[in-house]
């Protein structure tokens, strides 16, 4: 991707195409082609809109939000009083004449693309190519029943977490509750954890997940056969629902680290969601219910490096707290089952890796531990 005058490996050119691949807010594309422009959208900034990112635009769910650019751009063009390029026009003109806006179940293939600063070209996750593009099919409609086929923005920072310590996951048997998407699981996968298994409670959102897997060159399996397991690019898709999982459906699992991002926003589900942690957390256990006494654990001596102690299973959760009330129902029910928290999220911060997201507020999650009181 190269043309004289833009050096696309390189911000603000390649934060510009990067946020047009993940269909940031127009706001934000025009905020960050007119830093490419020097304060405005110029001529050169338009060509590079239409050669890169318009060119990209392809398949009908990019179609609507591609009209918003194109109007967004063309006003703030004419606003300075510039002069739109005549094939932006064109374009625009044959959307708005003969494409019929529908946002109804539209499932759209946004790319996310992590970014790696200089200071983490060392990381063991760090591609040749300096950055990580995570194709994804997902939904439009968070708000409309459409939540487990959305990207969440506690699976972003999740996402960067694990690219930012690789060292936590790499050859650990990972497993994620509630996996949306899957953004969270082909991260795992890159930074080669040993066996990565998703899991969600509802049908539409893991069969798209396994499409998604499928996207990135990740083989999938539904079944638990440990043959599978040997097969470095496998991961696994589990039906588990939280409510209806037995201690028997959980014990076949034996995960070293659980995850979960932005799976904290129901109250209702966090009886259940308590009660799973808990026989994650403490295998050895009779009993999962709230009060339980947890197993102490043996040390593993592969563990401590890094500045990290660990002892038996431990979950990441990264979550916004909408609600403070909310929250303190979770920690409520996690002592009541004799369970852990440790906030993390001042102590191992991730790298920045998606610099050209404005859409995406680090400052609103938190990143927390659950653990097994010993």
């Amino acid at each position: 991707m190269t043309e004289p005058g833009f050096d696309t490996a390189a911000p603000p050119w390649l934060h510009l195409f990067s946020a047009f691949l993940a269909m940031e807010p127009t706001d934000s594309l025009a905020s960050l082609a007119k830093v490419c422009g020097g304060g405005s959208v110029t001529e050169r900034v338009q060509r590079f809109i239409w050669s890169y990112c318009i060119s990209k635009a392809v398949g009908k769910g990019y179609v609507p939000y591609l009209k918003n650019f194109l109007k967004k751009l063309i006003v703030e063009v004419e606003s300075n009083h510039g002069e739109v390029l005549d094939e932006i026009y064109e374009r625009y003109t044959e959307i708005i004449t003969s494409f019929k806006d529908d946002q109804r179940n539209v499932r759209v293939c946004k790319s996310v693309t992590f970014l790696f600063p200089k200071d983490c070209f060392d990381l063991p996750s760090c591609p040749e190519s300096r950055k990580l593009m995570v194709p994804l099919q997902c939904s439009l409609n968070m708000l409309e029943g459409d939540t487990g086929c959305s990207i969440w923005p506690s699976s972003f920072y999740l996402s960067e977490f694990i690219l930012s310590y690789p060292e936590i996951f790499s050859n650990k048997s990972c497993l994620e509750v509630g996996s949306g998407v899957g953004l969270v699981g082909i991260c795992l996968a890159h930074v080669k954890a040993s066996k990565v298994t998703l899991t969600d409670g509802d049908l539409s959102t893991l069969a798209n997940m396994r499409s998604n897997l499928e996207l990135n060159n990740l083989n999938v399996d539904g079944s638990l056969s440990e043959g599978f397991i040997e097969d470095q690019n496998a991961v696994q898709c589990i039906h588990l629902p939280w409510e209806s999982a037995s201690e028997n459906d959980v014990h076949v699992f034996t995960p070293e680290i659980i995850l979960g991002a932005d799976i904290m926003y129901d109250p209702s589900c966090f009886p259940d969601l308590v009660r799973l942690l808990a026989i994650f957390l403490n295998p050895n256990s009779e009993s999962s219910m709230p009060g339980s006494i947890c197993v102490d654990k043996v040390n593993d001596p592969n563990q401590g490096k890094n500045g990290s102690s660990w002892e038996g299973p431990v979950a990441y959760i990264a979550t916004v707290i909408r609600n403070v009330n909310t929250f303190n129902y979770f920690l409520a029910l996690a002592e009541q089952a004799n369970l852990s928290i440790t906030d993390l999220t001042e102590t191992r911060k991730p790298f920045n890796l998606l610099p050209y997201m404005q859409s995406y507020d680090r400052s609103s999650i938190r990143l927390i531990t659950v653990s097994c009181k010993t």
